[in-house]
């Protein structure tokens, strides 16, 4: 049989592991563990037998990591601001040199900036035409040709 007090010991470690895992990585995930080592060193402290105890770590730690975690994140990270590059999503620029995937060619010009880029769907897309960015893959962007500028090419031919 374990004795009380090294489970008690056990219990106090895993609480200062978490609580000092989550200062170094600042996530608000593993602060929920040690809330829920805390109920089971209470746990402990009341002999409530070990498996009680091992119970009611994992079932306190999952409804606050569940339920709490949620609300605690957009609470923390309300003033979370977007990168340029998220900004960059859905904007349009314009094609400098032929997209071309095959080849590994194509350049967009995009909000002033000239940056390397591919055709979302493997389509070769003229120098001149208007795109828009879908993603952002490292520096290139991803785009795909604008539909208005594709029905103006398919009228003109």
């Amino acid at each position: 049989m374990v004795g009380t007090e090294s489970v008690m010991f056990m219990w106090l470690i895993l609480v200062i592991i978490f609580i000092v895992v989550e200062i170094l990585t600042l996530g608000l995930t593993t602060i929920w563990f040690a809330g829920g080592a805390m109920i089971a060193l209470f746990a402990q402290c009341l002999g409530v037998p070990l498996p009680l105890q091992l119970g009611l770590f994992f079932g306190v730690s999952l409804l606050l990591f569940f339920f709490v975690r949620p609300s605690a994140c957009a609470k923390f990270n309300k003033n979370f601001a977007k990168t340029d590059l998220d900004c960059y999503i859905q904007a349009e620029g314009k094609v400098l040199e032929t997209i071309d995937n095959f080849n590994q060619k194509g350049a967009v010009l995009l909000q002033g900036k000239e940056w390397t880029a591919r055709s979302q769907d493997d389509t070769v897309i003229p120098a001149g035409s208007c795109v828009i960015v879908t993603e952002i893959s490292g520096v290139k962007l991803i785009v795909r040709k604008k539909q208005e500028d594709y029905i103006k090419n398919v009228k003109e031919n």
